[in-house]
């Protein structure tokens, strides 16, 4: 609130000392001092009650800087701005700030009307009120104290307020008469002056301009609805008319519904009773197509939006018919209760577009991150995406996958579960892929690599399989770019971890491979080895290991058993007998 506060001061600061024209007449950049008031409080983001509260403030601050008074504390005095007050274009101020409390006002009456219609007379009388403080500027600006420029900007802002009450009333032709001339004054003060003026004046046209088509379709032009679908695409049409298109393009396929009576999906044919489910199947290919055609991501976040929105209406609708058709299967015998329904085979089918166009978001948001992921940081200081950003993306279109897996009705499908089963291989490949970029970002080099190992094994399982669906999973993303950046990614990672010895001390060692295995035994492992980079590096075994070897043959006489040899007794020398002394001999060693 302190700073809001601080804005006002500076806003209100430079508006109320705008100079004077040099024709001397009092001058109010009407259209500029409300475009930078609503931006600066409040409806960048929709939100009219903090303008409101915006505009109740400076209209006190504008009264008591100019003594304008409405009587006092005890009893209230209604006063007016006349044409013999205005020495000062403050005065002119605080009308265009009564106009445009006012109609905040009833902007905030109609965001609440949705669910209370009862304020829809309250917004009307806002309206009312805000266009006759309009008239009472325009009245003012008559006077030739203001310059001719002032007097042209209060003549189109009470154009516009006036159309705006028209356009609510539905009086389309009186609507399109005040919206054509605001945009006629607009164009031509366009081109008259500044180009930073110009830019202010041609959004204001690029607003009004879908209300004239409107307008003139409801008058009776039929070409003005391709104008105004061509615009839904682009973007255009927000705020109230928002609302009024999608009504509109509502009606036109409820004409059309009377003609659709069934569809097919999965080789069986269904009828197709609920008004409802025929005007969502009949809008569906639209959808698609302007999702399609959309020319930013916002537009196609908010076409995707609202598809998801209209399919989960149906859906609903059709649940309550199941319900009912439910009590009448429990009432009747029939035996075919084994047998999926043609009602809940519809069910699955609009269950089968919501999951799908589920998937189809979260990838395109994926996509966009993923470009983004790509692009330089140019603002440091603020928060940029991460890949933790798409492994919340990639969880959901598991967890949709999941889900189509189990529809009823295509239980014995197996071509279909097949198709499941290889999205589901491919998401998890990216999903896979996206987790260890986190892990890369906190140099924990080891879980990533082991990731990546999966994300080849879930790419490569993918183009094995792949080969018999070519026409059904052509929508799927290409598995061989995924494949070329996680090699790529894999050498990157495994330099930077040798590379990073600086922080190696920090990682907690039961994140660290404990292996003594030199390196000349493991190069084709990579393993987190702080060692390595150190003084002494484990490369080789030394002193080496004893190894075994061949020692010297040893030869066997086998034949030496066999052998008979001859006597030798004759060659023997016979040792004589020496009688007692050669005995002593004998015993002390003496003898021979």
């Amino acid at each position: 609130m302190a700073a809001d506060k601080q804005n006002e001061g500076k806003v209100s600061l430079m508006d109320e000392n705008k100079e004077n024209l040099p024709d001397g007449g009092l001058g109010l950049e009407i259209l500029q001092i409300i475009k930078e008031s609503q931006q600066q409080h409040g409806l960048r983001h929709g939100d009219y009650q903090r303008y409101r509260g915006y505009c109740s403030r400076r209209l006190r601050r504008l009264r008591k800087t100019l003594g304008f008074k409405m009587g006092n504390r005890h009893k209230f005095v209604g006063k007016k701005v006349t044409v013999e007050m205005l020495s000062d274009n403050r005065y002119l101020l605080l009308v265009l700030m009564e106009a445009e409390r006012a109609w905040s006002y009833a902007m905030q009456l109609k965001q609440e009307a949705n669910t209370e219609p009862r304020k829809r007379f309250h917004l009307l009388a806002r309206l009312r009120k805000a266009a006759k403080h309009s008239e009472k500027l325009e009245k003012l600006c008559e006077s030739p104290r203001v310059d001719a420029k002032t007097k042209l900007e209060a003549q189109a802002y009470t154009a516009y307020l006036t159309g705006m009450v028209e356009f609510e009333l539905q009086e389309w032709k009186l609507a399109m008469e005040a919206f054509n001339k605001c945009k006629t004054i607009y164009e031509k003060l366009a081109s008259a002056f500044t180009e930073e003026l110009a830019v202010l004046y041609r959004q204001r046209v690029d607003e009004i301009s879908p209300n004239i088509r409107y307008c003139a379709y409801n008058i009776g032009d039929q070409n003005a609805i391709n104008d105004l679908m061509q615009m839904r695409l682009t973007g255009g049409g927000g705020g109230m008319m928002a609302e009024k298109l999608e009504a509109l393009i509502t009606q036109a396929r409820t004409k059309q519904a009377a003609t659709m009576s069934e569809v097919e999906w999965r080789g069986r044919t269904v009828p197709v009773k609920i008004d409802k489910a025929r005007i969502f199947l009949l809008g569906q290919a639209d959808n698609e197509a302007a999702i399609a055609q959309a020319s930013n991501e916002e537009t196609k976040e908010h076409l995707y939006e609202t598809l998801l929105a209209e399919c989960r209406d149906t859906i609903q609708a059709v649940r309550e018919e199941l319900k009912s058709e439910a009590k009448q299967r429990e009432r009747s015998t029939d035996g075919d209760s084994g047998k999926v329904s043609n009602l809940q085979f519809l069910h699955s089918y609009l269950t089968y577009i919501k999951l799908c166009t589920l998937v189809k978001r979260n990838e395109s948001m994926a996509h966009t991150l993923q470009a983004k992921l790509k692009e330089p940081e140019a603002d440091e200081t603020k928060r940029g995406p991460r890949p933790q950003d798409l492994i919340r993306l990639y969880d959901i279109i598991l967890q949709s996958l999941a889900e189509l897996s189990t529809l009823q009705g295509l239980e014995d499908d197996h071509t279909f579960q097949k198709e499941v089963s290889l999205k589901t291989l491919v998401y998890k490949a990216y999903r896979c892929f996206f987790i260890a970029q986190s892990y890369v970002l906190v140099k924990k080099w080891s879980e990533a690599l082991v990731l990546y190992e999966r994300v080849l094994k879930y790419a490569k399982e993918v183009q094995s399989k792949a080969k018999s669906f070519n026409n059904s999973l052509k929508d799927l993303p290409d598995v061989q770019e995924l494949i070329a950046e996680v090699n790529a990614e894999k050498y990157s990672l495994q330099a930077a971890a040798i590379l990073d010895t600086d922080e190696t001390a920090e990682v907690p060692s039961q994140q660290q491979v404990k292996d003594n295995t030199p390196l000349c035994d493991r190069l084709e492992n990579f393993n987190l080895d702080p060692t390595l980079v150190g003084k002494h590096p484990n490369l080789v075994q030394f002193p080496p290991d004893f190894q075994p070897i061949p020692c010297k043959p040893l030869f066997f006489d086998l034949a030496l058993n066999h052998v008979a040899f001859p006597p030798l007794d004759d060659k023997v020398e016979q040792k004589g007998k020496g009688g007692l002394t050669g005995y002593i001999k004998g015993i002390f060693g003496f003898g021979s």
